[in-house]
């Protein structure tokens, strides 16, 4: 990976900032063999990194797909055991001037809050939520208003993501994106359009630049 010049940065939460991968499992596998789907590890992998109710539209088309939506979001909000962290990811955004970052999630804002106190992160002063679109990703909408909420064109910005749809929303709204292997193998990486592969957040750095607001991304050297 060279240097990457960019005046903005749109992080994806879960899979790039939060490990939540055991409580949206339990959540996503316990609602799957509820309403008899015979592989609960396939759902979890349909639902992440896409709202909850695009999931639960797909796979239950006569459904009360609200009613469905709000039981999902209440035990995702009521379950927080092990949700931290993940590998670098407070250090990174530490270092950021926070008005130059942003989270874009699939998370609905109540959820996306407890995740971020449950992780121990700092507050985003820039949030896109579920609750905040028309269309979630694979749409790319999410990442234009936040690049938008940062004052700069989607071009401008880099965004940080584990998922194929978050991927492809990235590049869509004309980002550059680098992908982390917390989720998906490197081959669902790279033909969803992700520009660079790391492995987490742990792997990278910025160099800030400000006199012209602006800073390089960079690919920390390992021992």
């Amino acid at each position: 990976m060279n240097p990457i010049r960019c005046r903005g940065v749109l992080f994806d939460l879960d899979g790039v900032l939060v490990d939540s991968t055991p409580a949206v499992a339990r959540v996503w596998a316990g609602w799957a063999r509820e309403h008899g789907f015979r592989d609960p590890d396939e759902i979890v992998r349909i639902a992440h990194g896409r709202p909850s109710i695009m999931t639960i539209r797909e796979l239950l088309p006569h459904a009360d797909h609200e009613a469905e939506n709000h039981e999902v979001e209440r035990r995702e909000i009521a379950d927080t055991d092990g949700v931290i962290p993940l590998p670098g990811a407070m250090e990174l955004l530490q270092t950021l001037p926070l008005e130059s970052w942003a989270i874009v999630t699939s998370c609905t804002r109540p959820l996306a809050g407890v995740r971020i106190a449950a992780a121990g992160l700092p507050k985003p002063k820039h949030l896109v939520t579920a609750t905040d679109v028309l269309h979630g990703k694979p749409n790319p909408e999410p990442y234009l208003k936040g690049a938008e909420l940062l004052g700069l064109a989607a071009a401008e910005c880099v965004v940080m993501e584990d998922a194929p749809a978050g991927i492809r929303a990235g590049k869509t709204a004309g980002a550059r994106v680098v992908a982390l292997r917390t989720t998906a193998a490197d081959a669902e990486l790279l033909d969803a359009g992700a520009d660079w592969i790391v492995d987490d957040c742990s792997g990278l750095s910025f160099d800030f630049n400000g006199a012209d607001k602006t800073f390089q991304f960079l690919r920390r050297r390992t021992k």
